[in-house]
């Protein structure tokens, strides 16, 4: 089974996706959808169509059978995801973590109506993260858990500074506080406050004329992503943006540790290193894809995350094969 994959979105994340599809023989790139002006963007696959967003919508239903949204958190898949889970199977990056039930709530109501599948928040954070945590939880479950993220670039808390009235662009950097690190891997459970596991370093191009007081007060102060951390912010020329800081890599650390029955000490810890956080993110996204057409195709409908998706969903080889070369 070929599975016909459709991308919303030609970003960083877009783009990402169309370059994993050739890495997956049992998927094909059938059509990349934007709200731009589609004779404007020049995709990477010959043959395959750039279209529209709003052919997703009108007229007949295209012949898609999961379609890869490709927007930011902050405001794109709030309203995305559920408009288009209302026609076809999807699947997001949401990386919102306080909004994830809502989200969730507004995608399952449409998917479930409609007879579709969509999955919400696939990627490495919340997504494979999400599943060591609850390992964790599992495994050890008198102990404490823990995550650190970076140091790297977040698109998310990146794009959410660019909605900023006055920004042109931005980079935003999460850094790992070693020494904090350091105390949960000993094992020794430390008591610690989101302000005492990281830092946030942001770098700003700001237009000409802007208020640079007035954004730095609305970054260091935005809920759900700078207002609990200590966060510096620099203002940059967009030279220096471009010499600098291209690059989109990161990763991270999921850490579980506490006392068996025994009273002996067990620690996990599960890490990503990534050169490039949007090819590793629509890589688990394409992955996840390949589970949603598979439930699909079984009768079901409705919302998923990286909980409830069994893992050999993932996998496009079959069961006999992943008992002899995995387990």
């Amino acid at each position: 089974m070929t599975i016909k994959i459709g991308i919303l979105g030609y970003g960083n994340l877009g783009r990402g996706a169309e370059s994993a599809i050739a890495q997956n023989e049992d998927m094909e790139l059938v059509g990349v959808f934007t709200r731009r002006d589609p004779s404007t963007l020049t995709i990477a696959t010959q043959g395959v169509p750039v279209r529209s967003a709003n052919d997703l919508l009108e007229g007949e239903k295209l012949d898609i059978d999961v379609l890869v949204i490709c927007g930011g958190s902050a405001t794109d898949l709030p309203e995305m995801t559920p408009k288009y889970a209302a026609r076809y199977n999807v699947i997001d990056s949401f990386d919102t973590h306080a909004r994830v039930p809502e989200h969730f709530a507004n995608v399952d109501k449409a998917a479930g109506n409609n007879g579709n599948v969509a999955l919400i928040s696939a990627g490495w954070d919340p997504g494979l993260f999400s599943l060591n945590r609850l390992f964790g939880n599992c495994f050890i479950p008198q102990g404490k858990g823990y995550t650190f993220w970076g140091p790297g670039v977040s698109q998310g808390h990146s794009d959410a500074t660019r909605r900023i009235d006055g920004v042109l662009d931005a980079r935003q950097y999460t850094l790992p506080v070693e020494k904090a690190l350091d105390e949960v891997r000993s094992g020794s459970n430390p008591e610690l406050t989101t302000r005492q596991k990281h830092t946030r370093e942001v770098f700003v191009v700001a237009a000409e004329g802007a208020d640079r007081d007035e954004i730095t007060k609305q970054i260091v102060t935005m809920p759900n992503y700078f207002d609990e951390y200590d966060t510096t912010v620099h203002f940059i020329s967009q030279e220096e943006m471009d010499r600098d800081h291209s690059g989109l890599p990161h990763g991270g650390f999921v850490l579980r540790s506490g006392a068996m029955a025994s009273g002996a000490t067990s620690v996990i810890e599960y890490s990503l290193k990534l050169d490039s956080n949007p090819d590793f993110t629509s890589s688990v996204q394409l992955a996840y894809a390949r589970a949603v057409a598979r439930l699909n195709a079984e009768g079901q409908k409705g919302c998923r995350t990286v909980f409830d998706v069994a893992p050999a969903y993932l996998s496009p080889f079959d069961g006999d094969y992943l008992r002899s070369h995995f387990l």
